[in-house]
């Protein structure tokens, strides 16, 4: 009686038996013979081993996973990502060794026999059943592809895997029949060509291609006799037969395939003698793959694409369904990235700001009219090192950012060109204390607003005291004359022109209706901002971000990518007259340091409350950059801060962000048109006057009251605002 393994159950010699039955039940099969499907050979029932015919008649056969390959807009590479490095190849690019090696040591009977090798099973059957072990393998490269093709279908998923794998009956009743199906319908020279595709030589590489490039660093048809040996050999036991790792084991294995040749007359006995006393000689490329290859710091932006894929429906109904075909890969990704914006960028971040700093920059560039982005970078590489980061600091937190930072007074212009929308004048004046309560109530898209005694709000310095129009307000900055702007309008229109210049919430939260929003107290991200003030340069047409020019999958196929949606965000007058606002920003207001030399320019600075963040945000026709500076826990103030080796007592936008953000600009616009931003006059009644030109102003939308008055002239009526104390009202004298 045979004997049992211990824990009850069949013996390796009744195993072997077993598959013998089956395997010859296959055969059967194969040759059109009508013989049962159970019982004659003492098949087990149902449930065993499923039904030979029930099994489905077709073996769905995946697109084998491929690297897909992400490049910038000229078509240099960015990098290459894959679940699994494979480069699909035909007959005609593998070198002829490499397909008579693979024969001759994983089935050398493959252009003799059908889908099963009867021949082998037997003598396999044989052998261990005398070993009392399993010693010697009978499946032929057609049942060997199929088991590939479950494994691929598997994925990276585990339980599949094991499932795929799983030395059991009834997975190799399925594997046999799709042999015979894939046989049929193939042919021999389509099933070579589709094993040496599909199977692992080991060091992350599947496929010939991939195998060649990883271990020689050339084309699989220029492998050499030895080295197709080398490679071959590998295939029964990738770990075992690493070159890299186990040398003697992979040259003992190399030439045991040499001489297999050699016995089917593929090479002369002298050819297999020659190579077999070769030293191995490897010339490794090592596998890089992945966003954090990525050239000119471009792993964000890269990181970037594949949440853009991951989230459009373009790219399949499902979550699901994307992520499958992004690891199925194969696809060449022609990007946005600007090469030249993009090493501007980097290069700028690394002057002014170290890796390894208490805070950190992010930077991104967008250009006006079309979305496109055009650069993006940051301080802390991209990684899982030291001062790196996988945390993309340019972006919202939906697309792999964090919970943004708040944007201080580059939130003003949005504020403005709500207002100017709504009928107000560049040329409106506003007394601006340095300190003042918010006005209460205020209207918002919901009802009103009200604040309390405690909801008070102050200029940056003492000495910023108004009346300030709006062109001076904008360009010191003034707190105060924007707080009685928004209060005067009502929030509900800044919450739409937000909305309309797609300014919103990194965290994806709505905009909160306060009238504090003016000061940029919600938290914002760098691609945001850019975008936004692109609508300033484009004369009010606002264009959503878009990263991806065009696709291409494996077979040279366009697929379908996103567009950018663009819609009118305010009137070209609108447009126009921020221009002017901001440009006086960087000519003679907060903004000095960043502005750019022989072309026009314009943007906002930005201090948040303790100095948790400082940015620029500006553009020119042609790039619209945003640049912020602080740090991504928002628990470092910058307060007696050194950074990039520049000790601050306190940061503002102006002499940190705004360098950076002049320096990316200049470098990205080198050599290219410097076209003029179109503008609009404006008159500004208030500085006129505090230079002594006219007298006090009375009367006006507001009531009568105190006023101020010009130089030695007493001044008229004023502002009478609710809640202000009278020491605003002027007299004789003035500023």
């Amino acid at each position: 009686m045979p004997k049992k393994r211990d824990g009850g159950g069949l013996s390796k010699t009744q195993q072997a038996a077993k598959f013998l039955g089956v395997s010859v039940l296959a055969g059967a099969v194969l040759a059109g013979l009508a013989l049962p499907a159970a019982g004659a050979l003492g098949l087990a029932a149902k449930g065993s081993v499923e039904g030979f015919d029930e099994i489905p008649a077709n073996l769905k056969t995946p697109p084998l996973s491929q690297r897909t390959t992400i490049q910038d807009a000229d078509g240099g590479e960015i990098a290459k990502v894959y679940s699994r490095d494979r480069t699909v190849v035909g007959l005609k690019d593998m070198s002829p060794y490499i397909q008579q090696a693979i024969v001759a040591i994983e089935d050398a009977r493959f252009y003799e026999h059908g889908a099963i090798d009867l021949k082998g099973i037997l003598r396999a059957a044989n052998k261990n059943a005398q070993s009392g072990g399993v010693s010697q393998g009978a499946s032929t490269l057609t049942q060997q592809y199929v088991k590939n093709v479950f494994v691929e279908e598997a994925g990276d998923n585990p339980t599949k895997v094991a499932q795929a794998t799983q030395q059991t009956i009834g997975r190799k009743v399925k594997e046999l029949k799709y042999a015979i199906q894939i046989e049929k319908e193939l042919g021999k020279r389509k099933i070579l060509q589709n094993y040496l595709n599909i199977t692992f030589f080991g060091q992350q590489a599947y496929g010939i291609e991939a195998a060649a490039q990883r271990y020689f660093s050339k084309h699989a048809k220029d492998l050499t006799l030895e080295e197709s040996a080398l490679l071959a050999g590998i295939v029964q036991s990738p770990s075992r037969y690493d070159p890299l790792n186990n040398p003697q084991e992979a040259t003992r294995r190399r030439n045991t395939v040499l001489q297999r040749m050699a016995d089917l007359k593929d090479i002369t006995r002298a050819q297999a003698d020659a190579a077999a006393k070769k030293p191995i000689k490897l010339a490794v490329s090592r596998p890089k793959n992945g966003c954090i290859t990525a050239t000119h710091g471009a792993g964000f932006f890269c990181d970037y694409i594949r949440k853009v894929f991951l989230g459009d429906k373009a790219f399949g109904k499902t979550r699901k369904a994307r992520a499958k075909r992004w690891d199925q890969g194969g696809m060449t990704i022609r990007t946005t990235l600007d090469p030249q914006t993009q090493k501007s960028i980097q290069a700028s971040i690394s002057d002014h700001v170290y890796e390894d700093d208490p805070v950190a920059t992010a930077a991104t560039i967008v250009e006006p009219g079309t979305g496109k982005i055009l650069g993006m970078g940051q301080s802390r590489p991209y990684g899982f090192g030291e001062n790196q980061t996988v945390l993309n600091l340019s972006v919202d937190h939906s697309m792999g950012g964090g919970a943004g930072y708040l944007p201080g007074s580059t939130f003003k212009p949005v504020i403005a060109a709500a207002a100017l929308e709504q009928g107000t004048s560049p040329e409106q004046e506003y007394p601006s204390p340095y300190r003042m309560p918010y006005p209460s109530p205020v209207q918002t898209c919901n009802g009103e607003w009200h604040g309390t005694p405690a909801d008070t709000t102050e200029n940056e310095n003492k000495e910023e005291v108004g009346p300030y129009g709006m062109k001076e307000a904008t360009a010191k900055s003034v707190n105060t004359y924007f707080v009685q702007l928004i209060s005067d309008m009502g929030i509900c229109p800044a919450v739409k022109m937000a909305q309309k210049m797609g300014i919103e919430r990194a965290d994806g939260k709505p905009l909160q209706q306060v009238p504090s929003m003016t000061l940029g107290t919600q938290e914002m991200s760098p691609l945001t901002m850019a975008a936004g003030y692109a609508t300033f340069a484009s004369g009010g047409q606002y264009c959503t971000p878009v990263a991806i020019e065009s696709i291409t999958d494996a077979r040279g196929k366009a697929m379908k990518v996103p567009q950018t949606s663009c819609r009118t965000a305010m009137s070209k007058k609108t447009a126009d007259t921020i221009n002017t606002l901001l440009k006086g920003v960087v000519e003679d207001g907060t903004g000095k340091e960043a502005g750019l030399k022989g072309r026009d320019s314009a943007g906002k600075t930005g201090t948040t409350d303790s100095r948790y963040a400082a940015w620029f945000v500006g553009y020119t026709p042609n790039a619209a950059g945003a640049v912020w500076v602080g740090d991504p826990q928002h628990k470092r103030k910058m307060y007696n801060i050194t950074i990039g080796g520049v000790p601050h007592d306190k940061v503002y936008g102006a002499d940190t962000p705004g360098p950076i953000w002049r320096d990316a600009m200049s470098g990205a616009l080198a050599g290219r048109p410097g076209p003029a931003l179109p503008t609009v006059p404006i008159d500004d009644p208030a500085k006129d006057k505090n230079k002594g030109d006219d007298g006090g102003k009375g009367g006006g939308k507001h009531k009568p009251g105190r006023g101020h008055g010009g130089d030695n002239k007493p001044g008229g009526g004023g502002w009478d605002i609710p809640g202000w104390p009278d020491i605003l009202g002027g007299g004789n004298g003035g500023w």
